[in-house]
């Protein structure tokens, strides 16, 4: 069983702090890596760049025994681990440039004998890439041992401390030492089942994972819509459909965010277009929903005799996060703040503690608290289930339009 007592962590993110900080408190050194300098600074200190419960412990207590440091510029390792992000370009497709980025700040200080694994969400054949761009770089490594793996996550924001030590792990290798080499990495801290493979079923698996989850929030959304049309409580609908033993449909939002569902079902799509009707049918229903819910914005407002004050409920992708990545409810927030310019778009966001980018240069955004922006508001947009937003009382929507995209209040 190969051991490491150094690792080099490239990308201090959602992902890539947790595993770091786990790997740390293992007994590991760990090295991690970043371009933000506040991302750096804020681990040296200790502190999480971002809401992630559990994650603040860890952290502190590995960079105060001396086990996790970070910096922006790579530090040699035995192993490391690229978790960067994997944006798609204008025509759907994967950019890899972060992942050859990285790669090309680690070539320079390889002996030949590391470990590389690509964490972050791939299409399949991107480690071969990773790989590939480093040998043409240190065309001298080409007869090297180095080793090639990737290790795709599946952790739910949220719970990514306890999912990273309890749920099974998928390791694909380049070659099967490769995966050896990671199993026994990962298995410092997974308690889960260790699943052996290659690199390109590892990279594939994962975006199978998310556009199975895709697909099926595709359906509900498209339930919504059509329930609308013939006037029926799709939340009552489902709960009913779901009696049946072998029937779990899932509740439909405004949209899919965050950076995997989001994103990973279009690398299917990219590598093979002809066949991947199904899952780019599901991609495009659920793009399509933030446009939906503008319409009954536009209905609620067609219904009012001002202009009215419009409160977007939630910004982050999902519930009781800060994580505003492929967010639908920042997008509609957005969108509304265009579609109505006389009104004064009320956003409010918990999690959040400054005005998101993608609002900062629209004047007529405001970030609101929550009980100051139900005040003011005419019209309600409920985009994102928080739990602040769970407790509000009937009293403070008497009166006022709603549009209910999650079910909350039904």
């Amino acid at each position: 069983m190969k051991s490491f007592s150094r690792v080099v962590v490239v990308g201090l993110g959602y992902i890539g702090l947790p595993t770091a900080a786990i790997l740390a408190s293992r007994g590991i050194k760990v090295s991690g890596v970043d371009v933000n300098q506040a991302t750096v600074d804020a681990v040296n200190a200790g502190r999480v760049p971002f809401v992630e419960p559990a994650l603040g412990d860890f952290v502190e207590k590995a960079v105060a025994d001396g086990m996790l440091s970070a910096s922006t510029e790579t530090p040699a390792g035995e192993a490391y681990i690229i978790a960067v992000p994997t944006p798609f370009n204008a025509d759907k497709s994967a950019n890899l440039d972060y992942i050859k980025a990285a790669a090309g700040n680690v070539a320079p200080l390889l002996q030949g004998d590391e470990l590389l694994i690509l964490e972050s969400t791939s299409p399949p054949g991107a480690t071969e890439i990773m790989a590939e761009h480093i040998f043409s770089i240190r065309q001298d490594l080409r007869e090297s041992n180095l080793l090639f793996a990737h290790c795709p996550e599946r952790v739910l924001p949220g719970r990514v401390m306890e999912e990273l030590v309890t749920n099974d792990r998928i390791v694909g290798g380049i070659t099967r030492e490769a995966a050896e080499a990671a199993r026994d990495l990962y298995s410092v801290f997974c308690e889960g089942e260790m699943l052996l493979t290659d690199a390109k079923t590892a990279e594939m698996a994962k975006l199978v994972e998310n556009s199975y989850r895709d697909v099926n929030i595709a359906f509900a959304n498209e339930l919504s819509v059509i329930s609308s049309r013939l006037g029926i409580n799709v939340w009552e609908l489902i709960e009913l459909a779901n009696h049946h033993p072998r029937v779990n449909i899932l509740q439909p939002g405004p949209g899919v965010g965050g950076h995997c569902i989001a994103v990973d079902p279009w690398f299917i799509v990219a590598a093979a277009p002809e066949e991947s009707l199904l899952i780019r049918q599901a991609r495009e229903t659920n793009d399509a929903k933030p446009n939906w819910v503008i319409e009954q914005v536009r209905q609620a407002a067609a219904g009012l005799s001002r202009t009215p004050k419009i409160a977007a409920l939630g910004l982050a992708f999902k519930a009781n996060i800060d994580d505003l990545r492929e967010s639908p409810a920042l997008s509609i927030a957005a969108q509304l703040a265009d579609e109505f310019p006389e009104s004064s778009i009320l956003a409010v966001e918990p999690h959040v503690s400054a005005m998101p980018k993608a609002l900062a240069g629209k004047s007529n955004v405001t970030l609101e608290e929550t009980d100051a922006a139900l005040e003011k508001a005419d019209i309600v947009v409920l985009l994102v289930d928080h739990d602040q937003f769970k407790a509000v009382p009937a009293t403070a929507l008497a009166g006022k339009a709603i549009v209910d995209t999650r079910g909350l209040w039904r």
